[in-house]
C-alpha cells in the first residue's frame, strides 16, 4: 500500500476563510463556523445518489439475516458507536443487529487514542472476531485513507460482508473494498486538520440517514412516527401514548390499557387498539403481516 500524501488531502488544508481565527470576536467566530457548516449540508447533497446506493446495500444485508457494524476511529469511530447506540431506542433493533468497531477499543470512545487509527492488526482481528459472511460494513474515516478503517474493510470483503466507505476527501473511484463510496467534499476546517467540525457533522448527518432510511425501508416505522420506541421514561411513555392514540384512533385510556397489556410494545399496542384484539391475536397478525404496520393497518399513516 503506497504511504499517503497528507499534504494533498483537503481535511489537511488550511482555510483561508478563517486565517485570522485567533483574532476574531466569539460572535465573528460564532458567525464564520455557521457559514461554514452549510458548506458541510451542500456536501451531503451532493452525495445523495451514493447514500442511496448504500442503503440499498445495508437493507438487502439486513434481509437476509446481516448485520450492520461502522468501523472508525477518532471522531469517525465515535459517530459510528454513537448511531448503533441510537438504534435500538429509535428503532426497537435487536443489540446485536447494529454494531460499532472502534480503532483502540472501548476506551478510545472517552479518552483520545490517536496511534489506534495505525493498527491495521487490530482492525483485522476484531473483523475477524466479529463480522460474519452477509453482514454490512461501514467504514467512516474523514481522511479516506485511515490504516485502521482500509484494513477492516478489506478483511469485511474478503470475509463475504458488504463494504461501504464514508470519507470527506474528493475521491474519483471506489478505493480499496469499498464496494459503495460515499465521498463528501466540505472543504479544509475553520481550525486546521480538526475534522470532528464539518468533517464530522457532515459524516453524522450521512449515519442518520444510512440508518433512518434502512430502517424505513425494513418497516421499522410506520408513517414518520417511532413505532418500536421503548417507553421507559416518562417521557417516552407520554409519547408511546399519543402514538398509540393517534394511529389507533382512540383515547388515551384505551391506549394506555392497550400499552399495559401489550407489555410496553408500542407496534403490538396499536395492533391491539386499533383492530380489538387480545395480545396474542395481534402478535399472530402481527407476525403473518412480517412485522409490517403498514400491511396490517393500510391505509394513510399521517393522521
Amino acid at each position: 500500500m503506497l504511504r499517503p500524501r497528507y499534504e494533498r488531502l483537503l481535511t489537511e488544508r488550511t482555510n483561508r476563510a478563517s486565517r485570522a481565527l485567533d483574532c476574531l470576536s466569539p460572535l465573528a467566530i460564532a458567525r464564520l463556523m455557521n457559514r461554514e457548516d452549510w458548506l458541510a449540508v451542500r456536501a451531503v447533497g451532493r452525495a445523495l445518489p451514493a447514500i442511496a446506493r448504500a442503503v440499498d446495500l445495508i437493507v438487502a444485508s439486513l434481509r437476509r439475516g446481516g448485520r450492520l457494524f461502522f468501523v472508525g476511529a477518532g471522531t469517525s469511530g465515535r459517530l459510528g458507536v454513537l448511531e448503533a447506540a441510537e438504534c435500538p431506542p429509535t428503532f426497537g433493533t435487536p443489540r446485536g443487529l447494529v454494531q460499532a468497531i472502534m480503532a483502540g477499543g472501548r476506551a478510545s470512545v472517552f479518552r483520545a487514542r490517536e496511534g489506534a487509527e495505525d493498527d491495521v492488526t487490530a482492525a483485522v482481528r476484531a473483523v475477524g472476531a466479529r463480522v460474519r459472511p452477509g453482514d454490512v460494513v461501514v467504514g467512516v474515516s474523514a481522511s479516506g485513507v485511515t490504516p485502521f478503517v482500509r484494513a477492516a474493510l478489506a478483511a469485511a470483503r474478503r470475509g463475504g460482508a458488504a463494504t461501504v466507505l464514508v470519507v470527506c476527501n474528493p475521491m474519483r473511484r471506489r478505493q480499496g473494498a469499498a464496494q459503495a463510496l460515499i465521498a463528501l467534499r466540505p472543504g479544509p476546517e475553520v481550525l486546521a486538520g480538526s475534522t470532528r467540525l464539518k468533517a464530522g457533522t457532515a459524516t453524522k448527518l450521512v449515519l442518520n440517514t444510512l440508518t433512518t432510511a434502512s430502517m424505513a425501508r425494513l418497516g421499522r416505522i410506520y408513517g414518520n412516527r417511532m413505532v418500536d420506541l421503548q417507553p421507559r421514561s416518562r417521557k417516552l411513555r407520554a409519547r408511546a401514548l399519543r402514538l398509540i392514540q393517534d394511529v389507533a384512533d382512540v383515547p388515551r385510556p384505551a391506549a394506555a390499557r392497550a400499552l399495559d397489556a401489550a407489555g410496553n410494545r408500542v407496534r403490538l399496542a396499536i395492533v391491539m387498539a386499533r383492530r380489538g384484539l387480545s395480545a396474542p391475536a395481534a402478535a399472530r397478525v402481527l407476525r403473518a403481516a412480517g412485522g409490517s404496520l403498514r400491511t396490517v393497518l393500510g391505509g394513510d399513516s399521517h393522521r
